[in-house]
């Protein structure tokens, strides 16, 4: 783990760093400083202007600094004279309450303080598409089920197998990687990891997965549903919580139902309890609402929920406990923001344990076949309006993930709803034209 920038740069043959940080719509952004000057921006941080990203600033606000971690550093293995290295967000000496990374740093410090450890690992999908988006890049995978398809994931042998050795050199443990259920989709997992360990390399792993598509002259996309009646890209999350050194599993207990320990059910209550609201920053876009209320796709089913439940190992709900010990959250896309996703789980998490939520009723159905029978339960919301709504209600979550944080969020988020509404589409020339 590197203390010194300089000294990595030195040891490794690093030419330049690429100080990044993310925005509130999870747009990555980065500056690119030369080895030499590399110790003042360790101490300095690198300067730029919030109001021309993502962040609910204007132009009179003093420079934002975004200060190097240096714990977070990894050279990039397809261009080993550059180095990625995560920044937190700084103004006048106070850290930018707003900036992701920072709300995620304060609820990992709530949790520690509360002698918890929260792990995660995620499921990251994409697409990989023709260099302008428009269609999949390989015009031979059109099976009607195409999950698993062995000859479909060699044809794009040299991308996922370059991703893959990356991952390798890097240390992360990756352990399997398929092409998945939508035609021209593919996935990739690594081993699970503390949150903020998780996130930064799930930031990474967006950067070179594109990077790497790029360079074979492809593109990769995260965007929740890329291609009409196809399965859309989930970011799922598999969550446990360990003791404050990080050697037990308190989620885990043989003598409770799935082997989820009583704390372990708490958290999941506050996961349900807030999902609705959840959801405006697991799904945080006007997209990620035709996945999760996506009708039945080519292959026959979304893999997405629409309902609030929760179950044993059934992919068909909202959240499934595959084994002791951990449950999967599958309601996040590959839009959700790394560092807001895991803000959320912990937020809601803490506060299911801190009342004792009850999850409530576990249900073991095809969600998809015969969810009618479930009464009761919250639908998710139907669009990102209704989800803004939804977090905007949930006073409690707001203020776990800050109330400067929230506002901004949600004043961005409005203005990227009234500029979608504001929008005129095709399909309304199509249905109201000869009206």
């Amino acid at each position: 783990m590197a203390t010194d920038l300089a000294q990595f740069a030195k040891e490794n043959g690093v030419k330049y760093f690429m100080i990044s940080f993310t925005d509130l719509f999870g747009g990555q952004r980065a500056k690119l400083v030369p080895a030499q000057a590399i110790a003042d921006m360790q101490k300095e941080g690198a300067g730029f202007a919030g109001f021309a990203t993502w962040l609910d600033m204007t132009p009179a606000y003093p420079d934002m600094l975004a200060v190097p971690d240096p714990a977070s550093v990894i050279q990039l293995p397809w261009k080993k004279d550059v180095a990625w290295v995560a920044g937190n967000c700084v103004m006048e000496d106070q850290f930018v309450a707003q900036a992701p990374r920072n709300v995620l740093n304060r609820l990992i410090a709530e949790a520690a303080d509360e002698g918890m450890r929260v792990k995660t690992g995620i499921e990251a999908e994409f697409f990989l598409l023709t260099p302008d988006g428009s269609q999949i890049s390989d015009e031979y995978d059109t099976a009607e089920k195409p999950c698993y398809d062995q000859q479909a994931v060699m044809r794009r042998y040299d991308v996922i197998a370059e991703i893959c050795d990356y991952m390798l050199e890097l240390g992360w443990g990756p352990y399997q990687n398929d092409h998945e259920d939508a035609n021209g989709q593919f996935e990739m997992n690594w081993e699970f990891d503390d949150t903020l360990n998780t996130a930064d390399k799930h930031s990474f792993f967006k950067f070179m997965t594109k990077s790497v598509a790029e360079k074979h002259g492809l593109r990769a996309t995260f965007m929740p549903k890329p291609v009409e009646g196809l399965t859309g890209n989930g970011c799922h999350a598999h969550i446990s919580v360990w003791d404050k050194a990080g050697k037990v599993n308190v989620f885990a207990d043989d003598d409770m139902e799935l082997g989820l320990s009583a704390k372990g059910r708490n958290f999941l209550g506050g996961i349900m309890k807030h999902a609705s609201a959840l959801a405006a920053i697991t799904n945080p876009t006007v997209n990620s609402y035709k996945r999760i209320n996506a009708p039945r796709t080519t292959s026959g089913a979304t893999w997405a929920p629409n309902t609030v439940t929760w179950t044993g190992n059934n992919r068909t709900h909202m959240v499934r406990v595959p084994g002791p010990g951990r449950f999967e959250l599958r309601l996040a896309d590959g839009a959700t923001n790394p560092y807001l996703l895991q803000a959320v789980i912990i937020a809601a998490g803490l506060d299911g344990i801190r009342t004792q939520a009850d999850p409530g009723k576990r249900h073991d159905i095809d969600m998809y076949a015969e969810g009618y029978k479930v009464k009761g339960a919250p639908k998710l919301p139907l669009n990102m309006l209704d989800a803004l709504r939804a977090f905007d209600k949930d006073k409690g979550l707001k203020t776990a993930l800050g109330d400067e944080f929230s506002a901004a969020y949600l004043k961005m988020k409005h203005q990227e709803w009234h500029a979608f509404t504001s929008h005129f589409s095709q399909w309304e020339k199509d249905n109201t034209l000869d009206i």
